[in-house]
């Protein structure tokens, strides 16, 4: 898959004799990967401490496991509490509801007392809830519960909500890394942290930040790789932990048999969102048509899975 035309902002300090340097590290749950072309003399070193601090600073904003989190002082607000939110809160936030009323709630980022009844979240495994126990955290979930003041930053507790951003929070990170390197003149990078990637400038030699899509059960498929040439790419599927994503709909698994939902997109962020919600909402794909979504999606049907591409996707293969 290749870009139609270079962007003009890739060729921004393009340095053909920079080294390529990969630093890693691990937060959120996951490990994080950064590939980028330093000019001789760039300090590596503080490069990787500027990037562990922001991933934690997203950690303690955005977490559902840290108890001090901006997340989790939210759902600890009583009936009618104002969250004020900082700037990362607040867009993670407003992308979240934009998806959540594009995919009609297939998306939903006010699942936590659902995710933790199926034992996704922090209290650990659950034995399955039973139809009532579904019932009264459906009664607490769901986004048009939510309301915000966009001019003071600030969002409203309904009373009983908790938010789960783990559909949004990698995505938004991944591009929050890729801002960071940009701020400190490094524009050439390809940043991955949990299978999210954001793909800015290009390598050295010219060529574009390739990233392979992997086939997660090898059901023969052949590899499609991707030009992340000032892009992202995410993927969303039930192919490690079995079906855990929940249909915010139905308050259970999503059970339509799709293994994994890649999408290509501007940003990991939405790439990241959506995914989720076409994962759910599979084989509705309203979403797809309306949003104009590239992504590729892998489906059981039977003992074979069968492999879709979007229009929007299929368009970009050469």
């Amino acid at each position: 898959m290749l870009p139609t035309e270079p962007s003009a902002a890739a060729l921004t300090d393009h340095d053909p004799g920079a080294a390529v340097a990969t630093l890693s590290g691990v937060a959120m749950g996951t490990r994080w990967t950064v590939t980028c072309a330093l000019s001789e003399g760039a300090d590596a070193d503080g490069l990787r401490a500027a990037i562990d601090a922001r991933l934690r600073d997203l950690v303690l904003q955005m977490s559902h496991w840290e108890r001090a989190s901006e997340l989790c002082r939210f759902n600890a607000l009583p009936a009618g509490g104002w969250a004020d939110l900082s700037p990362d809160f607040a867009a993670v936030i407003d992308l979240s509801l934009r998806v959540a009323h594009a995919s009609h709630g297939a998306f939903d980022p006010a699942i936590g007392r659902l995710v933790d009844l199926w034992g996704f979240g922090p209290p650990g495994p659950q034995p399955e809830p039973g139809i009532a126990a579904i019932a009264a955290a459906q009664e607490t979930k769901g986004w048009h519960r939510l309301r915000r003041d966009p001019a003071g930053r600030r969002l409203r507790q309904p009373g009983g909500l908790a938010l789960d951003l783990s559909g949004v929070a990698k995505g938004y990170a991944a591009d929050a890394i890729a801002d960071l390197l940009a701020e400190r003149a490094v524009r050439h990078c390809l940043v991955e942290i949990g299978g999210e990637c954001v793909g800015r400038g290009m390598r050295p030699d010219g060529d574009p930040w390739w990233v392979d899509l992997e086939d997660p059960l090898d059901t023969g498929h052949p590899p499609l790789r991707l030009a992340l040439h000032e892009c992202a790419v995410a993927t969303s599927g039930n192919y490690v932990r079995g079906d855990h994503s929940l249909d915010p709909r139905t308050g259970r698994p999503a059970t339509n048999g799709v293994v994994s939902v890649s999408v290509v997109a501007g940003t990991a962020a939405f790439a990241d969102a959506v995914a989720t919600a076409i994962l759910v909402a599979y084989p509705d794909n309203g979403l797809v048509e309306e949003q104009n979504i590239a992504a590729r999606i892998l489906v059981t049907t039977g003992t074979s899975v069968k492999e879709i591409l979007t229009p929007q996707f299929a368009r970009m293969i050469i």
